[in-house]
This record gives structure tokens, C-alpha cells and sequence, in this order.
């Protein structure tokens, strides 16, 4: 009796953050961590230490870097070109990636499409649901005109079963949508729990690194557009996409945040059609689609997203303001930026911008980061302040400093051919 209670698993009732993962002995109003406000919620954990057979690897070794072979074929490329350029050229054998973005962007039908054109040259491929049905998969691929050979489907959620379908089927490619359903039965917590997500995401991780097979998983973020679950679930996984969009447009953006295998700037340009997901092979094009050069307040900037540049319209509206400070709306671009463009044209311009509304957007959908479309934003502000049209075809880049001076930005050549290709 003495030698098996050692065995007996040790239940502890702990407070978890459910925004960064940090524990505590007690609840907690505020996380010490990640200062969020009532995110810790009581778990049952098991103390109990993990058995041998999980601690040990049977096929680790130590090996020296220079005797190491790779494969000839270290990329595995998608039927989509916009994937290939986001991922750096194509799938990484063994890489876990993690996709998250808005309910009903368009994840599920992303990733079904990406599995139907995979599973047409490099079969079996294993798409496991933890939200639909086997029935209602099959709806969404007729809608989506798929019926490809050796695309297998699955409607679980314990992680276990999935793992023993996917030895026996020994897939190309595999896809769980989504992370936040899967649950574990050797972890305490209900499917979704920080617990859960956690394992869940470790143990697939563990098992396409063994079989050296790329995994899709998707995840739900939160309201302030963060990936919901601990914060180490991004550290866990090699790559991760965001698929960013507005509700009242049709174009998606899948913008890279993380990735071990290529950069991190890229973004792939995707149309939201009756059929699923649609290439958008020259965005320019798109972007400016509406584009009136003869609008007050609007102006073209070329920036850089990775190594594509694009042409996109920035618009601005100063208006006389009615309260006692003005306010200033930033759509597209960082907000900190605007105020530093205002305090410029006010400092250095001589623009009376004090009594001022200025309002910023970004056409499309598009977010910017980039510092060079400050002289953009700083021309459509002027603009509509004096109330005057700016050059026909005009089309403006440049930083602007704080003492109002402009500044070179990188990349001048490849901007100017994409203007004069448009």
C-alpha cells in the first residue's frame, strides 16, 4: 500500500490568469503579469509528477551541426500563391502554425481550401473539427466546389482519439480548427481552460516534430484582437497569422506576426467571394479602385508591406471642433503617429490645427505602420484644413521629423515602379 501511494495524483485547486497563464495561490482582482482586470479563474491541476515514459524521448540524440543533412525539398508549396509568400515560400515540414482572427473572417474557409488544393498532389490530409459536424463540413465544401480525393475529415474534440485516427492515416497535412475545443483527459479543466489550450497545443506540437508534418490550427482572439489563451501559446508554435479584415469589406489581409522559417512583414492579400477565398494578385489595383484625384483631403502613399509595395488612398477631414478639446480619429494608421503629424504642421506649418477635429482613414481596410506615408497623412490634413486639391496624380512618401524636416525612407526604387506600373 505504501509503494502505490506515491502514485496517487495530487489535486490542487489553483487561480490561473486566463490572459497570460500566471498562477496563484489565491484569486486575484488585477494580474500582477499582464495587469488584466478579473481574468483568474479557480483550476483543478494535477501536482502528480509527469511518468517516466512522457519525460524521456527515445529518439532524441545529440548531433554536431555540420553532420546534420537536410531534405532537398525543405518546402512543401500551397495551391495558393498569397499563403506561399506569407509562410516565405511554402510549408516547413514538422512547423506548427497557428491562424487567428474575428469569428466569421474566414479562417475555416481558408484553411478547407488550402487542405482540398494540398490534398490534389500530396494525399492524405486530415481536417479535424471541433466545431462542425462531419455533415456540415460537407455543406461548406459544396459551397466552396470541393470534393477533392484524399481530403479526410473528422468531427472530434479529445485530443487522445484524434492522435489514433492520425496514426493510422499517417496524413500530409493536418488542420485542427479549432485549438479552443480540443481537450486532453490527462489535464484537468474544461475544453478552452488555460490548462487545456496549453497541453492540447504541446502535445501537437510534440507529435508533428516526431512524424516531421506541418499542422493549421486556429484560434479565437480576444476583444482587444489578441489570440485567446496564455500568452505562451504563440512562444509554442512556429508560425502566426492574423486574418485581419472589416466587416463591411470583402478583402482579408493574412499578416504574419511570428515566423521561424521566413520574415515576418509579408502579408497575403485574399477576396471574400460566394466560393471561398480569392487571390488578389494585384492589390493596387484594388485599393485605388475608387480613387478620385480630383477629392479634397485624399492623396496616394506607397508603402511597403514585406517586399511588396502597394499604393493605397489615405483620406483626412478636419472639421471646426464643438468641445473644448479637439478630438483626433485615427483609421488605419497608429494613433500616436497622427498626433505627432499634428503637432508638426501646428509647430512648424504654422496650421491652426487647436480648434481642429481631424479624422484619418486608411481606404480598404488597410492598417499602416509604416512611417513613410507621414508626408501623406500631413498633405491630406492640409488639404482639407485650406480646403484645396492637391496635384492630380500625385503620389507622396517621406518621414517627417519633429523639427519638420523629411527624412528618406527605404526602398524609393521599387515604390516608384509600382507607381509607374499603375
Amino acid at each position: 500500500m505504501k509503494s502505490n501511494g506515491g502514485n496517487k495524483a495530487k489535486l490542487k485547486n489553483i487561480f490561473i490568469c486566463q490572459q497570460c497563464g500566471k498562477e496563484s495561490a489565491k484569486w486575484l482582482g488585477r494580474c500582477p503579469n499582464c495587469d488584466a482586470w478579473n481574468t483568474f479563474v479557480e483550476t483543478t491541476v494535477n501536482r502528480s509528477l509527469p511518468s517516466p515514459t512522457h519525460m524521456r524521448s527515445t529518439t532524441s540524440a545529440l548531433l554536431e551541426l555540420s553532420q546534420i543533412r537536410t531534405s532537398t525539398h525543405l518546402r512543401l508549396p500551397l495551391g495558393l500563391s498569397e499563403m506561399n509568400r506569407v509562410l516565405g515560400g511554402g510549408l516547413v515540414p514538422g512547423s506548427l502554425i497557428l491562424i487567428g482572427g474575428e469569428p466569421g473572417i474566414g479562417k475555416s474557409t481558408l484553411l478547407i481550401q488550402l487542405a482540398a488544393t494540398f490534398a490534389e498532389t500530396n494525399k492524405p490530409v486530415a481536417y479535424i473539427s471541433g466545431e462542425e459536424s462531419v455533415n456540415q463540413i460537407k455543406l461548406r465544401a459544396e459551397r466552396l466546389n470541393i470534393n477533392s480525393q484524399g481530403l479526410f475529415v473528422l468531427s472530434e474534440t479529445n485530443l487522445l482519439a484524434i492522435l489514433e485516427h492520425l496514426e493510422k492515416l499517417s496524413p500530409q497535412l493536418l488542420v485542427i480548427d479549432s485549438i479552443q475545443t480540443m481537450y486532453s483527459e490527462d489535464i484537468a479543466g474544461v475544453p478552452g481552460s488555460i490548462s487545456q489550450i496549453r497541453e492540447c497545443t504541446l502535445q501537437l506540437m510534440h507529435w508533428v516534430k516526431q512524424k516531421n508534418i506541418p499542422a493549421f490550427i486556429t484560434g479565437h482572439v480576444t476583444k482587444d484582437g489578441s489570440i485567446a489563451g496564455p500568452g505562451t501559446l504563440e512562444h509554442i508554435v512556429d508560425v502566426v497569422l492574423y486574418l485581419e479584415g472589416e466587416a463591411f469589406s470583402n478583402y482579408r489581409i493574412l499578416r504574419s506576426v511570428k515566423n521561424r522559417f521566413g520574415s515576418t512583414n509579408e502579408v497575403g492579400i485574399f477576396e471574400m467571394c460566394h466560393n471561398g477565398m480569392k487571390e488578389v494578385n494585384n492589390p493596387s489595383e484594388v485599393f485605388l479602385s475608387q480613387y478620385n484625384d480630383a477629392s479634397i483631403g485624399s492623396v496616394v502613399v506607397p508603402p511597403l508591406e514585406g517586399s511588396r509595395p502597394l499604393l493605397v488612398e489615405i483620406q483626412a477631414l478636419t472639421t471646426p471642433t464643438t468641445f473644448s478639446s479637439p478630438r483626433r480619429i485615427a483609421n488605419g494608421i497608429d494613433f500616436n503617429r497622427l498626433l505627432l503629424i499634428s503637432a508638426v504642421l501646428s509647430k512648424r506649418a504654422g496650421l491652426k490645427l487647436y480648434n481642429q477635429d481631424i479624422i484619418v482613414n486608411v481606404t480598404g481596410g488597410l492598417k499602416i505602420s509604416e512611417p513613410a506615408i507621414d508626408l501623406g497623412v500631413a498633405l491630406a490634413i492640409a488639404s482639407s484644413f485650406y480646403n484645396r486639391k492637391l496635384l492630380p496624380n500625385l503620389v507622396v512618401l517621406g518621414e517627417i521629423g519633429l523639427s519638420g524636416e523629411l527624412r528618406a525612407v527605404p526602398q524609393v526604387e521599387r515604390r516608384i515602379a509600382e507607381v509607374a506600373r499603375l
